[in-house]
């Protein structure tokens, strides 16, 4: 039988890094990655540190809606909401990396400081740099989200996980076909994406999808066979070459 053509099964964001990853019925392929991704941050208002998300993932419980100039975060102790006001500029850090970031004045970090247990600031990302581990686009498969359920026994995922921009609905294709693809461009409905690498995994991807929390031991899984250097591999990341909107059900087709 023919393997049916790859369209879009699911598409999310989520506009506070490291928050509850937002699946959508349509996101805006910019040049920077979707439109309203990772606009802001939570940052440790003594070190300028931005919050990790494998080192607290109890920020997945919260979960954040952009619709400039409003933003609402909803945590489980309460909302916050209002128009977004920039204030100081502060020096921020990211890794190894430092990041100019304006304080968002409001009522979203006392909001956040009691759901963290310490004092934070809600940050907005200034000039071009973002905090954003790899490309600016992630892609999974259904391929290879079906493998992974077989693997840890856990059923159907539907990739919220491991919080890929657009997770890809390959039919019978192979596991991990993905792979494949790197060095190659792909047609998502309108826009083009150029896929650069397979995506270096951390340990949030063991944690459960907007709530946090050690859930299935997705990383072990993959050890075996998954592995690239040091590194365990899932899915690929990123760059956007032609700028559109992209829905549920468009068509993806590999350009090479």
């Amino acid at each position: 039988m023919r393997n049916r053509p790859m369209q879009v099964a699911r598409l999310g964001l989520t506009p506070v890094k490291g928050m509850a990853h937002v699946a959508l019925p349509e996101v805006e392929l910019t040049r920077g990655g979707p439109l309203h991704d990772r606009v802001f941050c939570v940052v440790e208002a003594d070190t300028g540190r931005v919050l990790r998300t494998v080192e607290n993932d109890i920020a997945m419980a919260c979960e954040a809606v952009w619709t400039p100039p409003v933003l609402t975060i909803r945590a489980p102790g309460g909302d916050a909401s209002g128009e977004v006001s920039e204030g100081a500029l502060i020096a921020g850090q990211y890794w190894d990396r430092e990041l100019k970031l304006n304080v968002i004045e409001g009522p979203w970090a006392g909001l956040l400081s009691r759901h963290f247990g310490r004092p934070v600031l809600l940050c907005r990302v200034a000039g071009p740099e973002r905090a954003i581990w790899a490309g600016s686009v992630s892609l999974v498969t259904t391929s290879s989200l079906a493998e992974v359920a077989r693997r840890t026994g856990c059923g159907h995922d539907d990739g919220a996980r491991f919080r890929p921009t657009i997770v890809v609905d390959t039919g019978e294709a192979p596991a991990f076909v993905e792979d494949t693809w790197v060095g190659s461009r792909l047609r998502i409905g309108a826009a083009v994406v150029t896929v650069e690498e397979r995506l270096p995994r951390c340990a949030v991807v063991d944690r459960r999808p907007a709530a946090g929390g050690h859930d299935v031991a997705v990383l072990r899984a993959l050890a075996a066979d998954r592995r690239d250097g040091n590194e365990i591999v899932f899915g690929v990341s990123g760059e956007v070459e032609q700028l559109a909107r992209v829905a549920l059900a468009d068509p993806v087709r590999l350009l090479g």
